[in-house]
């Protein structure tokens, strides 16, 4: 194999995959990243076994030629290394050339590297995935419904199911929930989807969905989501991002939405959020997080929290709206601000069914995103 490539796109297409690399691989050959020169362009692979993500750069596009290809070929290089060495190359051309046993010379403006290479033959082949069922959806939409779930899976790999992201596919909707068992997100969005299609629930790894939305395109584009049995691919412009669907059932956990309320408030997001913030800074030097919560009869909160060494912070807030009893709660206020920080609204509605119900969290005039919190029991 032998080529020269600009940098700029090479190194580009190295960061997208490397999000597939692991260094806990117990298979050697995937601590490397497979490169394949051919004369429509290069295609670089990486895969952890869960995660396999493939970067196609033609040869040329409209405005410049990219890769010249003298002769094509394939070799596997160690990623750590090779993504390092490129991006500290000196020169905007980078010259690959791959001779016997895989040895490999890397050359840029005065700079000349040399590389043991691997067995391309060896690399495992990626999942071959039927396109029978197929969803599209604009690339910002997908990345805020991963933003607006994934930080509410558990990281307690004792229950694997729910360290991933709940996906249903419904009549033409499409809902995300996440639930830790101390907290849940859902975001639900309206599909179109073709006549006859059938999908099955599916549960996908939020690590790698936080990895897949680092490398989602900004712009506006539609992004193509075949689903199989086992395995799911995301297709982009010229990048195919594939994960296996994780094994097991998911809990109902739509018995642990209230469908009404005892108690019901409207408040500024960024106020409450605010609030919540500076009493975190306290309650987080106890390591317990607490922030109490009580309504007044004037239509106010106060938020507080303390601590047994610094002290206590307590603030009012005035509401907008309130209806019902007057409740005084206690949660935890990452949680709570977690689930803040993902509302795209300047008014939040808050529902109550008593001290130690969940707390439901919504954008006042928006029913397609919940957030759902326990409280806590506190001695006052």
């Amino acid at each position: 194999m032998k080529l020269t490539i600009l940098k700029d796109y090479l190194n580009e297409s190295i960061q997208h995959v490397s999000k597939a690399i692991s260094s806990k691989t117990t298979i050697p050959i995937l601590t490397g990243i497979k490169i394949d020169a051919t004369s429509e362009g290069v295609t670089l692979t990486a895969s952890d076994t869960d995660i396999s993500i493939q970067s196609f750069m033609p040869t040329e596009t409209a405005e410049l030629k990219v890769i010249e290809l003298f002769q094509p070929g394939s070799v596997v290089l160690p990623a750590k290394f090779f993504m390092e060495m490129i991006r500290k190359l000196p020169s905007q051309t980078i010259e690959i050339e791959v001779k016997d046993h895989f040895q490999t010379t890397i050359r840029s403006g005065s700079s000349e590297v040399q590389i043991m290479g691997l067995d391309p033959e060896e690399y495992p082949l990626l999942p071959q995935i039927e396109e029978s069922r197929t969803i599209r959806i604009p690339s910002d939409l997908l990345k805020t419904m991963i933003k607006q779930t994934s930080f509410s899976v558990s990281t307690n790999e004792t229950t694997p199911i729910l360290t991933g992201v709940l996906w249903q596919i419904t009549d033409n909707k499409l809902k995300f929930i996440a639930c830790d068992r101390h907290r849940l997100a859902s975001r639900e969005i309206n599909l179109d989807l073709e006549a006859g299609q059938k999908f099955h629930p599916i549960v996908i790894s939020g690590r790698t969905l936080n990895e897949l939305s680092k490398i989602l395109p900004d712009q506006n584009s539609l992004i193509d989501i075949v689903i199989a049995d086992s395995q799911v691919l995301f297709k982009m412009n010229s990048i195919l991002f594939y994960t296996r669907i994780l094994d097991g059932t998911y809990p109902d956990t739509s018995k642990l939405i209230p469908q009404s309320f005892q108690t019901e408030l409207v408040v500024g997001t960024k106020e409450l959020a605010d609030a919540i913030d500076r009493a975190y800074l306290l309650s987080r030097e106890d390591k317990t997080n607490i922030v109490k919560l009580v309504m007044k009869e004037d239509e106010t909160i106060e938020v507080s929290s303390s601590s047994s060494e610094l002290g206590k912070v307590t603030e009012q807030l005035q509401l907008q709206k309130i209806n019902g009893e007057l409740l005084r709660i206690s949660f935890n206020s990452k949680y709570m601000l977690d689930a803040l920080k993902v509302m795209d609204s300047d008014n939040i509605h808050i529902g109550f069914t008593g001290a130690m119900q969940p707390i439901i969290i919504r954008p006042e005039e928006q029913q397609n995103i919940l957030q759902l919190i326990l409280p806590y029991r506190t001695t006052n």
